[in-house]
């Protein structure tokens, strides 16, 4: 998929994004399930810049980060939702659309994808493995037991995978909107 190049709903080109592997209950990455919001700063330091953090001083809740475009892209915006428990560390991983990391499990990316498509080859990947699935309130295919939920999200007049991953203490209930862990600031509907 090409970059679009309007500033706001530009996605970046596959061969732009950062490489990464999600593995469930460890990490997404370089991003490890635990680590404090000062490690996984120091862990995306070299290709990434922590934006902004909502929080009180060392009890962040939410940090984002953001890597450079590729030179000469127009647009800009989060790579990395970090979403942090208190006592937990950081707990949940969301993948930006649209500029993150292309970010693979099991063989396939999760990110940046046609929902549809993606939903196919995941639950195929579910009954091969005899797993079960669910959908969350707003229609995101959900796994409990890998701690990911593959939500959608907008890029201009397209929708595209945004994953969703969580530490094992999040993972009951994760793609329930209101009894779930994943903060209410994830199921907004994102326009970046």
């Amino acid at each position: 998929m090409a970059a679009k190049t309007d500033t706001w709903w530009g996605v970046l080109d596959e061969e732009h994004r950062l490489a990464w592997t999600f593995s469930p209950f460890e990490g997404v990455g370089p991003l490890k399930f635990g680590m404090t919001h000062q490690q996984a700063k120091a862990a995306v330091a070299v290709f990434m810049e922590s934006g902004i953090e909502q929080g009180f001083a060392d009890n962040i809740r939410l940090a984002e980060f953001w890597a450079d475009p590729p030179l000469g892209a127009p647009f800009f915006g989060p790579s990395v939702t970090a979403y942090y428990d208190p006592s937990l560390g950081l707990s949940a991983i969301a993948v930006n659309a649209l500029r993150g990391p292309q970010v693979t499990f099991a063989g396939m990316p999760l990110v940046g994808q046609v929902p549809s498509v993606l939903e196919g080859l995941f639950i195929r990947y579910l009954e091969t493995h005899e797993k079960q699935l669910a959908y969350s309130q707003t229609g995101d295919l959900c796994a409990e037991h890998l701690g990911l939920v593959l939500r959608a999200q907008r890029a201009g007049d397209l929708v595209l995978s945004r994953p969703v991953m969580v530490a094992e203490a999040w993972a009951d209930r994760c793609g329930d909107v209101t009894e779930g862990f994943i903060p209410r600031e994830e199921w907004k509907t994102f326009e970046w």
